[in-house]
């Protein structure tokens, strides 16, 4: 006679207790008669000590892909990093295998299909040039046929909605459905310059400098784009600022004769160029168009608010306000970056020297200068002229009293971030005063987890 467990077939003489497993057993007439038990620990296993509790702030510490956190880790020294075989390299008589981040094309038409010229230089630049040609055909073209029509194709290049009759030694603007074609062509402009200047300036220079893994090249060279992007944006926000009644936070003119709906040229192009860029981010990140980072999250979450606070404030003409919270981002970002920099090529008098400068920088641009916006819209919100509190869309006035809210919610929320990340510079900075006197030698800079090339190598 048998019985059956977990399709195994048992002996019927076989002791329930000898059964090593929890299973039910049951007698020839498909009965249950007993349960065993689950096998007993050893002691082994009872004297495992059990993990320790980590804290977010220790993960974030020890995650050497956070953008904030992970470039300040200890640095493998120079050129002891491991020699990355060359991306998408094929075996001997094999078609090559891209991976889903490689910037080598795939074809022009399928690189847009897939929104992969979001990263392949060389598409974005066809598609650049594309507009560029058409442009140029029609103005060479257009006194043949049709000296009145207007180019089609200038709105993708230059700003548009020239307001009538206005100076052509100041010239102003007006909002228009014609700005998201700007825009769009700024995002492919964006692509375009971003992939060159990391892969065919900052790589370069990275290498030169002794830095070989695939993963430490790729944030050098995003380190080295944002500081040449936020230094040229914070440049020119400080010059456009000077040009406005609102010259170094003067918040009061935030709110006098609103609506500010004639905008410079220079303001207008720099809050859409601006727009391009952040949109060009979010795109990248949605799409997973690059290998993602622990820290996508809070990544998507900035992106997002700034986008709310530009496109809102450029809707209800607060473009003053706009350019002031440009600027509070822009500056300590550019410095953020350096001194992420000069930790990758272990300069560290350098590395110090700019982590101070940022410190302090970013403790005034994003917290008290923030603090200073906030203030103003809570309490300077009325001193818009009468006629303007109230939604009429076509007069270009849109702040009814709830607009206040609307408009200081999303400078709170960027507030509680940078709050958050400030907390997280400072654990960074007192880590480097504890630890200041210890060098570490091993590999646990910015790899994203994985191991080694030549380590995989050896494994092949």
């Amino acid at each position: 006679m048998y019985a059956v467990s977990r399709c195994l077939v048992i002996p019927s003489s076989t002791q329930l207790s000898d059964l090593p497993f929890h299973s039910v057993i049951y007698n020839p007439t498909g009965l249950p008669v007993r349960s065993s038990g689950p096998m007993p620990r050893s002691p082994e296993l009872k004297k495992r000590p059990l993990p320790p509790i980590r804290t977010f702030t220790d993960r974030i510490d020890d995650d050497p892909s956070h953008h904030l956190a992970g470039p300040f880790r200890p640095q493998t020294p120079l050129w002891q990093d491991s020699t990355p075989s060359s991306p998408g390299a094929p075996w001997p008589n094999s078609h090559p295998v891209l991976s889903p981040w490689s910037t080598q094309s795939r074809g022009l038409w399928a690189d847009i299909k897939s929104l992969r010229w979001v990263i392949v230089p060389t598409s974005s630049l066809k598609i650049l040039l594309l507009f560029v040609v058409l442009w140029a055909n029609w103005e060479i073209l257009s006194p043949y046929f049709g000296k009145d029509l207007k180019n089609p194709f200038a709105p993708f290049l230059f700003i548009s909605h020239r307001i009538p009759f206005t100076s052509d030694d100041d010239p102003r603007y007006r909002k228009g459905w014609l700005d998201l074609a700007f825009i769009a062509y700024y995002i492919v402009v964006w692509s375009f310059v971003r992939q060159a200047i990391t892969i065919y300036i900052c790589r370069p220079i990275a290498q030169w400098f002794g830095i070989r893994k695939e993963a430490k090249l790729d944030r050098f060279g995003e380190q080295g784009y944002a500081v040449l992007y936020f230094a040229f944006t914070s440049s020119w926000g400080i010059r456009i600022m000077s040009q406005l009644p609102t010259w170094w936070y003067n918040t009061k003119y935030f709110w006098i004769d609103y609506p500010h709906w004639d905008m410079k040229a220079e303001l207008k192009a720099y809050y859409l160029v601006q727009a391009a860029y952040w949109c060009q981010q979010l795109i990248v990140m949605l799409l997973g168009l690059e290998k993602p980072r622990k820290d996508y999250y809070e990544l998507v979450a900035h992106h997002f608010v700034t986008l709310w606070l530009v496109g809102w404030s450029y809707l209800v003409n607060l473009t003053f306000i706009g350019n002031a919270v440009y600027l509070s981002m822009d500056l300590p970002d550019s410095l953020l970056a350096l001194s992420k920099l000069a930790n990758y090529v272990q300069w560290n008098r350098t590395k110090v020297a700019t982590f101070v400068v940022f410190l302090c920088v970013w403790s005034y641009f994003r917290h008290w200068l923030n603090w200073v916006m906030l203030y103003s819209v809570w309490f300077e919100f009325d001193l818009m002229p009468e006629s303007s509190k109230r939604w009429s869309p076509e007069d270009g006035v849109w702040l009814v009293w709830w607009m206040k809210y609307q408009v200081f919610l999303p400078l709170l929320l960027l507030q509680f971030l940078n709050l958050f990340w400030y907390f997280l510079v400072w654990r960074i900075a007192i880590r480097a005063i504890r630890d200041i006197e210890i060098s570490d030698v091993r590999s646990d800079d910015e790899d994203d987890g994985e191991p080694d090339d030549d380590d995989n190598d050896k494994d092949e």
